[in-house]
């Protein structure tokens, strides 16, 4: 039950942050930190569960619409655990960024915060597809409203462009599951939305691969991959902090998610027939959405860039399709979530304060901000995959799984962190080297990072050297999990072979 109670309480939390606003304008930011810490602590008490049956650690199944097979499941394992304890950690974080930002209509904002959250923990945790679905719904709703109402100078061409990539493939993966429920209906008599009934049915040929692509390139969306990646930049340069941080650290990791639990196990033959092609996109996105990077003046897109650069390890690492890539990808996730949280707190900590995110308006401001400069410098040493730090840990291992799939893929995807350290250091010579400019702003406003962001800051800091000197208290997590569905394609498709 504690995964009802974890998403429940986050539904609830935001309507009470909503309603309180007419008492107080400042008790929705009180009420949704408290809220996400209490799902937080909450979610410590998953890491000490004793696995049960399939390696579950929790779980709630309820019938819910039975005449079409539809029950509301909830289960977590080890991968479910991290990623949960991610979206909480990075909601505590996203509500910080929002503290000072967030003016006008704070309980609707903080209602939409907490509905999102709850929406990315329904993914993470849900086990029968159609209510995958809902939730993956209900996390876009929320996100769009934030980007659309206190997003920046084109919110509402961003929000629509990011509502109309997402609900469009949405709706390719709903005709997917629906075909996967009919034809399990076909040869087992019953209609079934349970992830593990519908692991038994069999497609096979040309079919397989459509319903497959269904799932990819919804998830592939989300994530995002070329050619379904220009709907980032555009909402991450529009949305408000907060927003950013959810986008970045979160919503994209549910693309990676969806890909390892569901696009793969469900379809392991048309998977691995379309790996190479996969892979191939995967490398593209590393060095064309890199390449693009260097051409960005506002600093919020340059991060969006890179963001979809740094994915590009993640689908490289799901389909090598191999322990050591699949822990690449899972590792690649979570350093990411906070490397690229943190830099666009940063970037909309600066556009706070001196309204622009233009960089050729900035220069110099090490001296004048030196606590931003010293936390801008070590998340850009993070991104570029400094050893030590997590990001260095989640791409070599999906690099070094990768090499085991395709060589030639894996040695072009490589030399994206060689460009990754040169945007990454051009970034901190462009703001905060150099000469001071302070001729097209207004700078009376431009001062230091607060003790309350440093604390933000600092737990961040101390994940990615947590995750790059101590990586195996996280790869034993997921270790289980990654086998287990590892084992189940490979006797998957040798059922098949035989047949």
């Amino acid at each position: 039950m504690i995964l009802l109670w974890l998403i429940s309480i986050l539904f609830i939390g935001g309507i009470i942050a909503w309603l309180s606003e007419r008492i107080n304008p400042n008790y929705p930011r009180l009420i949704a930190l408290v809220t996400v810490l209490l799902d937080l602590l909450l979610m410590f008490s998953l890491l000490g569960a004793e696995p049960g049956d399939g390696g579950w650690v929790a779980s709630v199944d309820a019938g819910w619409i039975p005449r079409f097979g539809i029950s509301f499941y909830l289960a977590a394992d080890g991968l479910s655990v991290l990623l949960l304890l991610l979206t909480a950690f990075l909601g505590v974080i996203a509500i910080g960024s929002a503290w000072d930002e967030i003016k006008e209509q704070a309980g609707f904002f903080y209602f939409n915060l907490l509905w999102t959250l709850a929406g990315v923990l329904g993914v993470f945790t849900a086990l029968d597809l159609f209510l995958f679905f809902f939730f993956w719904e209900v996390m876009l709703i929320p996100m769009y409203f934030i980007i659309a109402i206190w997003g920046h100078e084109n919110k509402n061409y961003a929000a629509m462009k990011f509502f109309i990539f997402t609900q469009v493939t949405g709706m390719l993966m709903l005709i997917s599951i629906l075909l996967l429920a009919y034809f399990h209906y076909v040869q087992y008599g019953a209609l079934s939305f349970n992830y593990h009934d519908l692991l038994a049915v069999q497609t096979a040929g040309r079919l397989e691969m459509w319903i497959m692509l269904g799932f990819f390139i919804a998830f592939t969306t989300k994530l995002p991959s070329v050619p379904f990646h220009s709907w980032l930049p555009d909402a991450h340069s529009q949305a408000p902090t907060a927003g950013s941080v959810i986008l970045a650290g979160i919503l994209l990791k549910t693309g990676a998610y969806g890909l390892i639990r569901f696009a793969v196990p469900l379809f392991p033959e048309a998977s691995m027939s379309f790996a190479p092609v996969a892979m191939t996109l995967a490398a593209i996105s590393i060095l064309y959405c890199a390449k693009v990077a260097f051409a960005q003046a506002d600093i919020k897109r340059l991060i969006a860039y890179t963001s979809v650069s740094h994915m590009g390890f993640v689908t490289l690492g799901v389909y090598a399709w191999n322990e050591q890539a699949l822990q690449g990808a899972v590792m690649t996730m979570l350093a990411h979530g906070l490397s690229a949280a943190a830099l666009f707190m940063l970037a909309g900590g600066l556009q706070h304060r001196i309204h622009t995110r233009n960089m050729t308006d900035m220069g110099g401001f090490w001296a004048k901000v030196p606590r931003m400069a010293v936390v801008a410098l070590f998340f850009s040493v993070a991104a570029l995959g400094m050893p030590g730090l997590g990001n260095f840990i989640g791409e070599f291992l999906a690099l070094l799984g990768a090499f085991q799939a395709n060589i030639t893929l894996t040695v072009i995807s490589a030399f994206g962190l060689i460009f990754a350290s040169v945007y990454s250091l051009w970034v901190i010579q462009k703001v905060f080297q150099g000469e001071y400019a302070n001729a097209e702003f207004d700078d009376s406003h431009l001062s230091d990072l607060t003790r309350r962001e440093m604390v933000y800051f600092g737990a961040m800091m101390i994940g990615l050297i947590w995750m790059g000197m101590y990586p195996q208290s996280f790869l034993e997590l997921s270790q289980p999990v990654l086998v287990e569905l590892i084992n189940s394609t490979e006797s998957a498709i040798a059922a098949v072979v035989q047949n």
